[in-house]
């Protein structure tokens, strides 16, 4: 871990706020914790007002944050999912200047977003492509719903260095050495990533009016059709499941490894948590933070 990355984490989701500190060695959380909110505060969406409730919002964060910070008031931003657009880019080749390679990355987005680009932030990871050329891993947030979360963390007193979707941060909690496969649920949305030899090789975000609820039957359902299409896309088998954000996700792990014959895992390993504070989250909702922060 970098030593200019922050020791922070903080997500903000639609019914709480998650906050911990990562230790010296970069390998656990030294101390967690969490806020609920009430229904309606954060309202995930890519294009509408987010946070709906500012003050309630803040509150939390600082509640939170103080809880577990010590000293420190940098902090990663983590989003809802659904605030942001993740999109994977194949080119043959991008310019080595970055001004010019993000110009290229941005004329490929504007024909794929519902909204104008001139309005958004972009930020892209270029990565080899698995047989040539480069696949780019581009996040897209509109300013004006970025800047919502970036000044709530800001009136509770702290600065958002770096922000990062819920999703792409929690697939640092994972080993992805292997083709794996990597779920999260939240209260709205159901991401579905499948990476191999640490390279992302699809994504996608579901609408999920079930939450938490969700059965293990119902999920398996909804990851399928991504299941086959990497099965068919680059003849591999998934060799890993890792699940994050269901109470018991040894429930979806029949269904789940009926689809693909891999063992289903917990995304967050009790070993990563150190002591909860008060309010703590359980460690099926704290994939965002550790990701953050281990990865």
């Amino acid at each position: 871990m970098a030593d200019a990355r922050p020791r922070l984490a903080c997500e903000i989701a639609a019914d709480r706020v998650l906050a911990g500190r990562v230790s010296d060695s970069g390998q656990i959380l030294e101390t967690y914790a969490a806020r609920e909110l009430a229904p309606g505060s954060v309202v995930p969406d890519l294009t509408e007002s987010n946070i709906r409730q500012p003050e309630a919002v803040r509150q939390a964060l600082r509640e939170v944050l103080d809880e577990v910070a010590g000293r420190s008031k940098d902090v990663i931003a983590v989003l809802p999912d659904a605030t942001a657009r993740v999109m994977l880019l194949d080119f043959d080749a991008l310019p080595s200047n970055p001004r010019e390679a993000e110009g290229v990355v941005r004329f490929r987005l504007k024909k794929a977003l519902p909204f104008d680009l001139d309005q958004a932030k972009v930020s892209y990871h270029a990565q080899p492509g698995k047989e040539s050329g480069i696949r780019v891993v581009a996040a897209v947030v509109l300013t004006k719903i970025l800047e919502e979360y970036e000044s709530a963390l800001r009136d509770a007193g702290y600065s958002p260095g770096i922000v990062v979707p819920s999703m792409i941060a929690a697939l640092g909690a994972a080993d992805t050495s292997r083709p794996s496969l990597v779920v999260k649920v939240d209260a709205r949305s159901t991401s579905i990533a499948i990476m191999d030899q640490n390279q992302l090789l699809l994504f996608r975000t579901l609408e999920n009016m079930r939450g938490v609820t969700i059965t293990g039957e119902q999920l398996a359902e909804e990851v399928y059709p991504s299941v086959v299409f990497f099965q068919d896309t680059y003849h591999l088998n998934i060799e890993h499941i890792f699940v994050s954000g269901l109470p018991d996700s040894g429930g979806a792990g029949p269904a789940l490894k009926a689809q693909t014959g891999a063992e289903v895992h917990d995304l967050v390993e009790s070993s990563q948590l150190g002591a909860g504070t008060t309010g703590s989250a359980p460690r099926w909702r704290m994939a965002g933070v550790v990701g953050a922060l281990v990865s």
